[in-house]
């Protein structure tokens, strides 16, 4: 059985009328990096106040290590949290900066000087601890303010889009400097953010939320290939989502219509006269020229509506006869046809590369993954 250093059972929060958060629950195993992603008012950073204890739920309970906090204050909770603005002390030196929970805990100098040397060293920066946070660069003082939340050695560390401000290149690079952070010193960190790469860069598990609801829980990999939902697979940035209907099903397998082309795939539990969405990503398509006999398997004629060079691929819009728009992903120099606005061609797909999406089953998929109790209510 999976330890678990945070458990959200049934958490709500209001603000006025507004649902923050509605229902939530949520386990997040001990030493994971788990990722709240979702669009602005989804309730990831309310979650995120919830657990710290900067705000109280008016419904649910939070556990940490199994103890119910209530009340709680943020000083009461084995927590310790880093926000988009790093909020260091101007006046003090970076170590003073570091320093500063431990001296509030009334820790003995000695050892408060060795903590924040093992901190420096930690965050690559051994030699700045008589600095000021302006000397610093936007990358060093989010170092700073990590190594400030944890030398007090929390349970938990809670991270509020910490990198939001820093420009693309320097992100990148301090997504996998915080990876490499928390794995070296295996504390759990809930990480929100609204940058889907960032959270399937750096993540063990991704929440996507969605109106202060989990809309799925899992590994990058299942969020971004296997989205339970299409609110799901549209916020990950899937391009291909087509309408689908049973039309025929068996023991092994369904026959789907979408858009005008009957398609077969595994079973998936499908049901005769079920509405489901059609999920195939840009590289999963390939163009043949209309009347083209080499085309194998299922195709829909299309027009090529525009065309864009990467670099790395060439990717095509495409308009389908009943009005519907793909986008193909050819890797750049691969054999075959180069096609031009207004081309007529075929679009072909594995059956094995499209991914079933039951809208009528959203509701079950959202309530079967969270626990069902907390461990010790």
């Amino acid at each position: 059985m999976p330890d678990y250093d945070v458990e959200i059972y049934q958490v709500s929060k209001r603000f006025g009328t507004t649902p923050a958060v509605d229902g939530l629950i949520l386990r997040v195993e001990r030493g994971a990096l788990l990722t709240l992603l979702g669009p602005s008012g989804c309730g990831k950073t309310t979650t995120l106040r919830l657990i710290g204890g900067f705000t109280f739920p008016d419904e649910g309970e939070i556990y940490l290590r199994g103890e119910p906090m209530g009340r709680r204050l943020p000083y009461q909770r084995d927590t310790s949290m880093v926000f988009q603005n790093d909020a260091l002390f101007p006046h003090m030196s970076v170590a003073s900066n570091i320093g500063f929970g431990l001296r509030e805990r009334k820790v003995a100098k000695a050892r408060i000087e060795q903590r924040v040397e093992e901190m420096l060293r930690l965050v690559d920066l051994p030699d700045f601890g008589t600095r000021r946070p302006s000397q610093l660069s936007g990358g060093q003082q989010q170092r700073v303010a990590l190594a400030r939340s944890l030398v007090v050695e929390p349970t938990v560390l809670l991270l509020d889009e910490p990198l939001g401000a820093l420009d693309l290149k320097l992100r990148k690079q301090m997504q996998r400097e915080l990876k490499r952070i928390q794995e070296r010193v295996g504390i759990t960190f809930i990480y929100v953010t609204h940058d889907q790469e960032e959270a399937l860069t750096m993540s063990d598990r991704v929440v996507v939320m969605n109106r202060g609801k989990v809309e799925q829980e899992g590994t990058p990999e299942e969020i971004f290939e296997r989205p339970r939902t299409r609110f799901v697979a549209d916020f990950m940035g899937a391009e291909n989502l087509l309408d689908g209907e049973v039309i025929d099903t068996d023991v092994t397998s369904a026959r789907l219509r979408v858009a005008g082309v009957a398609l077969t795939v595994p079973a998936h539990g499908l049901r005769f006269g079920e509405g489901v969405t059609v999920m195939i990503r840009p590289p999963g398509l390939r163009l043949f020229p209309a009347g083209s006999e080499t085309a194998a398997g299922p195709t829909w004629p299309a027009v090529v509506t525009d065309r864009l060079y990467t670099g790395t691929s060439l990717v095509y819009g495409l308009a389908l006869a009943d009005g519907c728009r793909l986008v193909a992903e050819i890797p750049r120099g691969s054999s075959g046809h180069r096609f031009e606005p207004q081309d007529a061609v075929l679009v072909a797909f594995n059956p094995d590369d499209v991914v079933i999406i039951r809208d009528a089953t959203r509701l079950l998929e959202i309530g079967a993954s969270p626990l069902a109790a907390p461990r010790n209510a």
